[in-house]
């Protein structure tokens, strides 16, 4: 194999592990929720999740409106929810989460 095509595999490969590491997770979702809502909203994360269905979460996504129909969810964490910091470290997290276990999902989590 020439030295070009390994470097090419090797990028690739790369690329490819980085990228997933990037995307969305709903059980990183679930743990954020526990570590960083749970205690605030005083509610369970199924219920949490629940408060809307799935195509309400996404059109919430969608729309623009998703930390809006999180503090609807939680009106205890909306400066909390509100913060830079929760947009864009949690959001599309949480969203995962809430998407998966929404009340018309038939999913139940553990929390």
């Amino acid at each position: 194999m020439t030295n070009v095509a390994k470097l090419a595999l090797t990028a690739l490969l790369g690329m490819s592990v980085l990228s997933t590491s990037a995307l969305a997770d709903t059980a990183k979702g679930q743990k954020l929720y526990m570590k960083k809502m749970k205690k605030v909203c005083d509610v369970s994360g199924a219920a949490f999740a629940a408060k809307h269905s799935q195509g309400e979460w996404e059109e919430a996504k969608e729309d623009g409106t998703l930390i809006d129909a999180f503090v609807e969810a939680c009106p205890a964490g909306e400066k909390m929810i509100r913060g830079d910091k929760f947009k864009k470290k949690y959001e599309s997290h949480i969203y995962d989460f809430v998407y998966d276990y929404a009340s018309d999902s038939g999913n139940v989590p553990s929390c």
